[in-house]
């Protein structure tokens, strides 16, 4: 009996996770597994790209968790620089692209995984293809950046964008001894925080040396004679009124929209976001033999009961590994996120988790909020950095619904506490008995985001 083929499009955290997870399970006489990726690279942490190119990582080999010869090396058949152009669902066949020599040809599967990631928004604005501007998504847009640092006349970056990547190349640019100016069309940088936590990241950021520019939307990219950017403009900026800042390097942080043009053209089912539509199994719905994981996908909001395209590491590798279980014969599921997410700009920690009062409002929930002020430590303990933490909880019956905390070192991490606590479904009053590590060190007798609890706690009794 022939070995089935299971096809894999996509080399990165998912795709390759789905290969490994099922080779682990079913042997090459069982399953032959093909899978095509268009680049240089596979299973690298593009998360950690900003701290490769801001010094932090030495190299790029430090980011790849498994090159293509050690894939090889377990049976999976890995076609690099080789683009999948065209799905045919009814024909259960891809046909792919080699970059190289430009060949075509048709690979027919009977088990199919979707891994094609997310792309980089980038709009079209005049002169943005200019020498000088760059994305940082892949291992090459951090070779290109890196490169482009270097051959830099002056040292000032214009970054735009104020969301993870923004701000973190922000902190990779400053740290190669650029000036940098961050613009962002929001009011506060990282839309995904309430607007008082992000002005309290903004004033951080400001304090370790990044000009913030607010309400600012980019109009276009100015280049000189040589045709390398030369500065920004913008059509608005609080407190400076439509300007132009002068650049010698851009990079856009814009966000993500989901990979998904070969799984439209096919006719897959996508959600609100673009992403494709799975079951806990991480099955395309309707679709028996196709799976499809990581940034390419929509994943179930456990606090508000909603699909959400949410571009995470964490969740790619997940899904390879429920989607590899299942392509075997075993079973697997992934259940759904709560929305936690962590950075830092130079000494200020970002954490958040669950619904900002923005989305809480969206949903129809009504609410309380509670925030402290505290400090990472015991606040006798040398080292002891500020911290602040928000609270929602529903207002009839004290559900957590959400957390978010910007503070010093040792602040991001005690997110997971809330993320947790959201996930079982906690309410603030049970939070407040949880038995959490203590000694001076590391946090005070009451743990900050138990003084948060205590404080929704009393918000809830007074609203009734």
């Amino acid at each position: 009996m022939a070995a089935e083929r299971l096809v894999v499009i996509g080399g990165d955290a998912a795709g390759m996770s789905a290969a490994s997870q099922a080779r682990r399970l079913k042997g090459p006489e069982e399953l032959e597994i093909v899978a095509f990726e268009r680049s240089d690279f596979t299973s690298y942490s593009a998360c950690g790209i900003p701290y490769w190119v801001g010094g932090d990582v030495p190299k790029h080999d430090d980011l790849i968790a498994r090159t293509p010869e050690e894939h090889r090396e377990r049976g999976i058949g890995l076609r690099m620089r080789t683009e999948v152009t065209e799905l045919d669902v009814a024909g259960r066949r891809v046909r792919s692209r080699d970059l190289v020599s430009g060949a075509e040809e048709w690979t027919s599967y009977d088990k199919l995984v979707l891994a094609t990631g997310a792309r980089p928004v980038r709009p079209a604005l005049p002169g943005i293809e200019s020498p000088g501007v760059h994305g940082v998504h892949t291992i090459d847009d951090g070779r290109a950046l890196l490169e482009s640092l270097a051959a830099a006349r002056g040292r000032r970056a214009v970054v735009v964008g104020g969301g993870y990547i923004g701000i973190e190349m922000a902190e990779a640019l400053l740290g190669r001894g650029f000036e940098v100016t961050l613009l962002t069309r929001g009011a506060e940088p990282m839309n995904s925080l309430d607007p008082d936590l992000g002005h309290r990241l903004a004033e951080a950021m400001e304090r370790s040396g990044i000009r913030m520019v607010t309400g600012a939307e980019v109009t276009e990219v100015l280049t000189g004679d040589s045709g390398r950017v030369r500065a920004v403009t913008t059509r608005s900026g609080a407190g400076a009124g439509p300007g132009e800042y002068p650049a010698d390097v851009v990079v856009l942080g814009l966000g993500v929209t989901p990979g998904t043009d070969l799984a439209r053209a096919a006719g897959l089912p996508l959600g609100e976001s673009g992403g494709l539509l799975t079951d806990t199994s991480m099955r395309v719905h309707g679709h028996a033999d196709i799976w499809a994981g990581g940034d390419c996908v929509e994943v179930l909001d456990l606090v508000s009961g909603r699909h959400r395209f949410i571009a995470l590491g964490t969740h790619a590798n997940k899904h390879g590994q429920i989607i590899g279980s299942n392509v075997a014969g075993d079973y697997a599921t992934f259940p759904g996120v709560v929305g936690t997410a962590v950075t830092k700009v130079c000494e200020t920690e970002v954490a958040r988790t669950g619904l900002t009062e923005r989305q809480a409002d969206e949903e129809g929930l009504r609410y309380v909020t509670a925030t402290i002020e505290s400090t990472t430590t015991a606040g006798y303990y040398p080292g002891a950095a500020p911290m602040t933490v928000k609270m929602l909880a529903e207002r009839r019956t004290g559900r957590l619904l959400g957390v978010q905390i910007v503070g010093g070192t040792g602040s991001a991490k005690r997110i997971d506490i809330a993320a947790v606590a959201l996930t079982a479904r906690m309410t603030v009053d049970q939070m407040t008995a949880l038995d959490l590590g203590y000694a001076p060190p590391f946090s005070s007798v009451w743990d900050p985001v138990l003084v948060a609890a205590r404080k929704a706690v009393s918000k809830v009794r007074a609203a009734g």
